[in-house]
C-alpha cells in the first residue's frame, strides 16, 4: 500500500499504534548503521533510504529523476517488510544475510528484496543493522553500475570477438525450368 504521507513522520503517525512502534524500531536500527552518504525520506509512497542525486547524479536507472533506492520500511495491508536492495542481486550477500538470520531462530520470511513480517518480535534486528551497514553508499553504486551496465561492455577485453560466421551450405541445384508446352489451340 501506497501511502501519500509526504513525510517520514506523517507516514508513522498514520499507522496503527503496534504497526508505528515495529517500524520505528527496525527504522532506529536502519538509522544507527547507515552510511553518512545515504538519505532517508519518502519514496515510492514508503519510508525510503536512498542514495542521494549530490552523491549520485544519475538517479536511479528506471527513473533518472529518483535518487538510487537502497532500502526501505512498509507496512503493507497483511504485513509489514523491510526492503534490502543491498542483499538482492547479490549471492554472497544474501547467502551471509540468510545465514545470520538463521542463527537467530527467527523464520525468514524473505522475497528477492522484501523481508516480510508481522512484528517486531519476527525481526533479527541486529542481522538488520549489520547487512545496512555493511553496505556503504560508495560499494553499493559500485555494485549497482556494474549490474547496470550493459553485457558488451561487461565482458573482458578480447571476449567481444564475435565467433566466425558457419559455413553457409552450398545453395542446392535447381533443376531447370520445366519448358511449358504451346496452348493447345481450340477447335472452332
Amino acid at each position: 500500500m501506497q501511502s501519500k504521507a509526504t513525510t517520514v513522520d506523517q507516514y508513522l503517525a498514520s499507522l496503527p499504534e503496534d504497526r508505528r512502534a515495529a517500524l520505528s524500531a527496525v527504522r532506529a536500527v536502519i538509522l544507527k548503521n547507515l552510511d553518512g552518504n545515504y538519505e532517508e525520506g519518502m519514496q515510492y509512497g514508503m519510508i525510503g533510504y536512498y542514495v542521494p542525486h549530490s552523491v549520485f547524479p544519475a538517479g536511479y536507472h528506471v527513473d533518472p529523476k529518483q535518487p538510487l533506492p537502497f532500502a526501505s520500511l512498509a507496512s503493507q495491508k497483511n504485513h509489514m517488510a523491510v526492503y534490502l536492495m543491498c542483499v538482492y542481486g547479490q549471492s554472497e550477500q544474501e547467502q551471509w544475510f540468510r545465514e545470520a538470520w538463521a542463527k537467530t531462530g527467527k523464520k525468514l520470511d524473505m522475497g528477492k528484496s522484501c523481508v516480510r513480517f508481522k512484528k517486531l518480535e519476527d525481526v533479527a534486528l541486529d542481522v538488520i543493522g549489520e547487512a545496512i551497514r555493511r553496505t556503504p553508499a560508495k560499494k553499493y553504486i559500485a555494485h549497482y553500475t556494474s549490474a547496470i551496465r550493459s553485457p558488451e561492455k561487461k565482458k573482458a577485453p578480447g571476449a567481444a570477438k564475435s565467433k566466425p560466421a558457419a559455413k553457409s551450405k552450398p545453395a542446392a541445384k535447381s533443376k531447370p525450368a520445366a519448358k511449358s508446352k504451346p496452348a493447345a489451340k481450340k477447335r472452332v
